[in-house]
């Protein structure tokens, strides 16, 4: 059974940083690509980022480039999410998902779905950035 395990959410203030971590277990994790998706409050789910196997290709939302950095350690089973410059609309539950897609490095891969299509999810953790 895959178990996904997400930490490092919390309150912050516009400007600071987070850096969120996504423990992976019972499945063999550098076989797979990885993603992170968020949710912010009453609206759809957002795509942020994607990372091809052994780190190979690293994939962002246009709203996240430059501010964000995806990262894996394959050895640890742990995926990672730098989040500096924070801004209140970076507020949202965070996720990261195995893309069970065909693509996985374009908004367009995950248009219209939902965080149950991602058979791998982890529970969620929140980013909160507030004045």
């Amino acid at each position: 059974e895959v178990q996904m395990v997400e930490s490092g959410g919390g309150l912050v203030q516009p400007g600071g940083s987070l850096r969120l971590s996504c423990l992976v277990s019972g499945v063999t994790f550098s076989a797979n690509r990885m993603a992170w998706v968020r949710q912010p409050p009453g609206k759809e789910l957002e795509w942020v980022s994607a990372i091809g196997r052994g780190g190979v290709g690293t994939y962002y939302a246009d709203s996240v480039k430059g501010r964000f950095t995806i990262s894996r350690d394959d050895a640890k089973g742990t995926l990672y999410l730098q989040l500096n410059s924070l801004k209140i609309e970076d507020t949202a539950m965070y996720y990261c998902v195995i893309p069970n897609l065909g693509c996985y490095s374009i908004p367009s891969c995950y248009a219209g779905r939902r965080l149950t299509d991602f058979n791998s999810r982890g529970q969620g953790t929140q980013v909160t950035v507030e004045p």
